[in-house]
């Protein structure tokens, strides 16, 4: 029945009539200080979708106007948005003249926009990051809030990661198959050749694709959209990066029907605002345009954007109290250099040939095929029958010894002191950083001569993905346009470990030291291997996918009332091939595993009513469901072929109401919005104890590696936002913005925990069912659920400008752990309940933290000046002016899962496994120089 209601829609045509009187609309624009025409400029009749482009002249002509009052918007890129009233009469032709448009010197802070949080904290090694790029150049003044001012704490629009929205290239949809997400590196360092987008928020209708429930971002690389001519920039901040240098060239079409835009960037650091970041990226685009005919154009487009960073570290409340918030604990000194043990490195290259075929003037068919492949590497530090090389190892900090009582002793004057855990603060004080050398010194004298101790290696994904798509835009009537689309994605992504650095030995082993016999082989088919530089070695598997989709969509418009309807089918398809025969899963981890195939549809629609042409009600619903992303599909891809017990496609909904207005001096939007996540997986690894029988595996040791599986998890997003500007006068403009949510787990999922040493030749998916984790009504973690600003901007006629916000933000959340909020923390096996684990005691133990609010102030401002063709100027801000401290994520350990563990971990105040934080930034900068010719 699903199959046979999609089949209708996907093939339904509608036949339906307007008539309206109306008349025609011209005029003239320019540069308001060369008085040259603007060419290209995007002039579009609010409310009414009626949009005209700018000839070489400047010059636009509308016909078939509706007559009436109307509200006329004027916008390209690099200058201020324009918005004209206009009254037209019927029979009558109105000529608006000259319309002078400035330029826009704010542009500055879209183009010089650092992305302020890498998000460590989510950070998977999956090669996509949580940011908030999605968020980037964008004119509605929340959503500008939310990146510029709030995006440094981490905002999240109503509470949703960016796997809920869609960002495509030329209509190629980047989110990444194996989590949902884009990955903004890709294309980092390319302000200039990515600054043509198109953004639609929440469900709101887009022309290129159905889209989540976050919202779309196309960026467009097509040659001839483009401004014409070059610029250079330098930058310096103290954020991720320190310096960077970027130069963009515009051909503009030439008379040959040619149109190529070539752009590069270099940005670099020895050491960012964290101590021991280091950053290195190089970025190159390319975009040709041949015009075959009036119909008919291809275009190739070529992003190249290589990117390298140093992590840093998540802390304990100790080791902060100890170190301060900026330490990092990834790096040591070697050879009078900082050297990061924790790197991720990307290189994914991306080659696009589109062709845009205007097959009538009321419609037209964009077909793009797109090749990506390269890699993405996070490094760390592997060990063999040697101490752990962190210095943060739970053993090396005072925790440890506070918690044994056998460590305090009482002097003669009654004065109780712990020794062991002075000498251990003490140590760490002294060697807080990684030592390279003793590892380089271990690896000489090892009792093996050659075999490695310590080694450096990185978790490896090699993709290879061809995507191929079609999109159709077709004016049906003139009140009625259809939008049509479909794709094909095909993925083989190599996962591996690889070996980067044997630290001066000559081989490392590749074996499980914890295991014996077979059950120690990463490879059964090739046993006991001593591996080198750059040899795969521990996991090594592919993940294939197939992914197709379409939708449709009819857009209506109306005098009084536009409303639109749109509905899609997507069918995804996964495997695993198993490329190393496991010796714990001898079974079921070589070869290929089972497909596993989600067959997913949605449907929205929204209905925008129109009170007068400047006051608005606009209404949006969306229900679809969602493939899970792959690294969910798995259970424990590294080592078998298992895939997710009780995995099964997400079900989201969402709507939401808003009231806008737009006037030459007023803009606002207020919006309520509810949405729903149902059935979510969420896969998760650690090192526990007091989760199974005490030495049930006889290994005399009760720490157990465990994979956790969480299934069935509801979240719940309600919430309200405000987005408002004010034209005092010509100069000064005020806005402000505010985000009240509350953002709740809305069940209690099941929990399942996979334990590598507990897997048999008879038992290849060693699961226990812990029961539900009960999580409801537990707030979402790692972002401000309120979220307010307020800022005044001044804006000189000699083209200089300043601005100042400030903001608050509140009710974020620690990250919980699953487990802990389980029946297995407060019950034994036998079924009796742990001795004091009351309900007001385990109440007070799994209180979710809230992490303090904080007050935000951020200074812009910028000057340019132009001598002849060429513009020269400025942009400046300074972020975190009072310089605040501030939580930006954390998350609880898993390591104490029950109620005794807990205990005796905190008995004496600080625990060996608490909470660990990630802190935003401090006072920062960024400084832009810019040349335009």
């Amino acid at each position: 029945m699903k199959r046979l209601i999609l089949s209708i829609l996907l093939v339904m045509s509608v036949s339906f009539t307007y008539a309206q009187s109306g008349t025609g609309v011209s005029g003239q624009v320019l540069d308001s200080k060369t008085q040259k025409p603007l060419q290209s400029v995007i002039a579009t009749f609010q409310n009414i979708d009626l949009t005209e482009l700018t000839n070489a002249e400047g010059k636009f002509t509308f016909t078939n106007v509706p007559t009436g009052s109307q509200l006329l918007l004027f916008k390209i890129q690099g200058y201020k948005d324009q918005l004209v009233n206009v009254d037209v009469e019927t029979g009558k032709i109105l000529d608006l003249g000259v319309i002078v448009m400035d330029e826009d010197i704010t542009d500055e802070q879209q183009l010089s926009l650092v992305t302020l949080t890498d998000n460590d904290l989510g950070d998977d090694n999956s090669g996509s990051e949580n940011t908030s790029g999605l968020l980037q150049a964008t004119r509605d003044n929340y959503q500008q809030a939310a990146a510029f001012n709030w995006g440094q704490a981490r905002f999240r629009i109503r509470g949703l990661d960016n796997e809920y929205g869609t960002t495509m290239i030329n209509g190629i949809v980047m989110n990444k198959i194996y989590d949902g997400r884009p990955q903004w590196s890709n294309w980092g360092g390319l302000n200039d050749a990515t600054r043509n987008q198109e953004f639609t928020m929440g469900s709101a209708p887009s022309d290129y694709t159905f889209g989540g429930i976050l919202g779309t971002q196309e960026i467009n690389t097509r040659a001839s959209i483009y401004r014409k001519g070059s610029r250079v920039s330098f930058s310096g901040t103290n954020t991720n990066y320190t310096g960077r240098v970027m130069g963009t060239h515009v051909s503009g079409m030439n008379t040959n029907g040619w149109a190529f835009v070539v752009s590069a960037s270099r940005r670099w650091a020895e050491e960012g605002y964290f101590e021991g970041t280091d950053y290195d990226a190089n970025s190159l685009f390319v975009s040709v345009e041949k015009k075959i005919n009036d119909k008919h154009s291809l275009n190739f487009t070529s992003i190249f954007a290589q990117n390298s960073r140093g992590k840093s570290s998540p802390n304990t409340k100790e080791v902060n109290d100890l170190m301060g918030i900026e330490y990092n604990s990834y790096w040591g000194w070697q050879d009078g250099r900082k050297r990061n043990s924790r790197d991720k490195d990307i290189e994914e290259p991306i080659n696009m040939l589109s062709h845009y075929w205007k097959i009538s003037d009321k419609t037209k068919l964009n077909t793009n095929v797109a090749y990506q492949l390269g890699y993405v590497g996070n490094s760390r530090l592997d060990f063999q029958l040697g101490n752990n090389p962190d210095p943060t190892y739970y053993r090396n900090l005072p925790s440890y010894y506070l918690n044994f009582p056998d460590n305090y002793v009482t002097d003669v004057n009654g004065v109780v002191t712990n020794p062991s855990a002075d000498a251990a603060r003490t140590y760490f004080l002294n060697n807080s950083q990684i030592n390279w050398n003793n590892m380089y010194l271990a690896n000489q004298n090892s009792s093996m001569p050659g075999r490695s101790v310590y080694a450096l290696y990185e978790d490896r994904n090699d993709d290879r993905q061809f995507t191929a798509n079609s999109v159709l835009f077709s004016s049906l009537a003139d009140n009625i346009s259809l939008n049509a689309g479909a794709s094909f994605k095909k993925l083989k992504s190599h996962n591996y470990q690889k070996m980067l650095d044997l630290l001066g030995g000559a081989y490392f082993s590749d074996i499980d030291v914890f295991y014996t016999g077979d059950a120690s082989q990463s490879d059964l088919n090739n046993p006991n291997r001593q591996i080198v530089e750059g040899d795969e070695y521990g996991y090594n598997y592919n993940l294939l996918a197939n992914v197709i989709d379409a939708f449709t969509q009819f857009k209506f418009r109306f005098k009084k009332t536009d409303f639109y309807l749109a509905q899609t089918f997507s069918r995804s398809e996964y495997q695993r091939e198993g490329l190393y025969r496991n010796g714990i899963y001898a079974n079921n981890s070589f070869g290929k595993g089972g497909k596993v195939t989600f067959e997913n549809f949605g449907f929205k629609g929204g209905l925008t009513y129109k009170i007068t042409g400047q006051h608005l009600l606009d209404f949006n619903a969306a229900y679809l469901s969602k493939a899970p992303g792959m690294r969910n599909v798995f259970s424990n891809a590294r080592l078998n072929n298992n895939i997710t017990p009780d995995i099964d496609s997400e079900r989201v909904s969402s709507m939401d109401a808003s009231y806008i207005i737009r006037m030459p001096k007023l803009k606002l939007r207020l919006t309520g919005f509810m949405s729903k996540i149902q059935n979510a997986t969420e896969l998760s690894f650690f090192y526990g104890e007091g989760l199974f029988d005490e030495d049930a595996v006889g290994d005399g040791n009760e720490d157990s590696f465990i994979s956790e599986i969480v299934t069935g998890m509801d979240k719940k997003q309600i919430g309200g936002e405000l987005g408002v500007e004010y034209q005092v006068t010509s100069t000064i403009k005020l806005i402000g913005a505010a985000s009240y949510g509350q953002y709740t787990y809305d069940n209690n999922p099941n929990v399942k925990l996979n334990d590598d040493a507990q897997a048999t030749a008879t038992n290849t998916n060693p699961l226990t069912d812990f029961g539900p984790a009960y999580l409801k009504d537990y707030r979402l973690p790692g972002m401000p659920q309120q979220a307010y600003s307020f800022g005044v901007e001044y804006r000189d006629p000699h083209f200089w400008w300043i601005g100042a916000n400030v903001n608050y933000l509140a009710d974020s959340y620690l990250d919980v752990s699953n487990i802990l909020r389980t029946s297995n923390f407060v019950v034994e096996s036998d079924g009796i309940g742990y001795a004091g684990a009351t309900p007001d005691v385990v109440r007070d133990i799994l209180r979710q933290e809230k992490f303090d609010p904080y007050t935000l102030l951020n200074v812009t401002g910028g000057k340019s000046w132009k001598i002849k063709n060429t513009t020269f100027g400025f942009f400046a801000s300074i972020n975190n002016v009072l310089d605040t401290t501030y939580k930006t994520g954390g998350f609880e350990q898993s390591r104490k899962a029950n109620f005794p563990e807990y205990q005796a971990d905190n008995a004496y105040g600080t625990p060996s496994f608490g909470s660990k934080y990630f802190y935003g930034y401090g006072r920062t900068y960024f400084v832009n120089l810019y040349v335009n010719f």
